[in-house]
């Protein structure tokens, strides 16, 4: 599959789904929410999904599929504030 049909894929999903194939492909980095969104639609209007990929990580958070981290650090979900990057859960 090539890079523009994994983003294809993406941008069908639902935006949870998505969001957590983006994480995939990062291989264990995390990701800024804008690298998510334009993942997710690379070249269309990527901006407007800052803020629902937001709302899906903190679900996805409390649900303990991601990692919301801040300067490196793990933060609580419901109460976190600026720049944020997302991971995956580490099972070592």
């Amino acid at each position: 599959m090539s890079d523009c049909d994994s983003h294809a894929t993406a941008a069908s999903l639902p935006l949870d789904e998505a969001i957590l194939a983006e994480l995939v492909r990062a291989d264990g980095k995390t990701l800024s929410a804008p690298e998510i969104a334009h993942g997710i639609a690379p070249g269309n209007d990527w901006h407007a999904l800052l803020t629902p990929i937001r709302r899906a990580a903190v679900t996805l958070a409390q649900t303990g599929r991601l990692i919301i981290y801040r300067k490196g650090k793990p933060v609580d979900p419901s109460d976190f504030r600026g720049v944020y990057r997302l991971g995956l859960p580490r099972h070592d």
